[in-house]
């Protein structure tokens, strides 16, 4: 073959190019807390994009019996508008079970609790949903802890 050159005396494999792949080993094989990870964040990021989508219908005034956008404090439509746009990246960071997914859906929960305890006339999130966040943010933790210390 033209134009492939050999790469640290390894001979030139025929139909792929050589050191097309930079991991030294494979990687291990998926425990059973992985893969419950794994479950825990596509689940969760299929109900943080319904969240994502409510936020955007209530941008978009397309629920019926809801105050119209515009006539919410601009306090509200602040926090409406971040969280339509966090909860849809933070719902496809997860799908991807990616880190900066992790990361920014943690962001997204963190910050709509301090939001909602803080300040809950910008975000009225009631007792149960509260509670609902909190929990599933510490199943994430624990599962996470869990998959990383039986890949130990």
């Amino acid at each position: 073959m033209r134009g492939l050159i050999p790469l640290r005396g390894k001979p030139a494999r025929s139909g792929g190019l050589l050191g097309d792949r930079i991991e030294r080993h494979a990687a291990p094989p998926s425990s059973t807390w992985d893969i419950v990870l794994v479950w825990f964040m596509r689940l969760t990021a299929l109900a943080w994009l319904v969240k994502s989508v409510y936020a955007w219908a209530t941008i978009l005034d397309v629920l019926p019996g809801v105050r119209p956008f515009e006539g919410e404090p601009f306090g509200r439509q602040a926090a409406i508008v971040y969280f339509a746009v966090v909860d849809a990246a933070a719902a496809s960071g997860l799908w991807l079970t990616s880190a900066w997914g992790g990361v920014l859906w943690l962001l997204a929960v963190t910050s709509a609790l301090t939001l909602a305890l803080l300040t809950p006339q910008l975000v009225p999130i009631s007792t149960p949903f509260l509670i609902a966040g909190a929990s599933v943010m510490a199943i994430y933790f624990v599962l996470s802890w869990l998959a990383a210390r039986e890949g130990r």
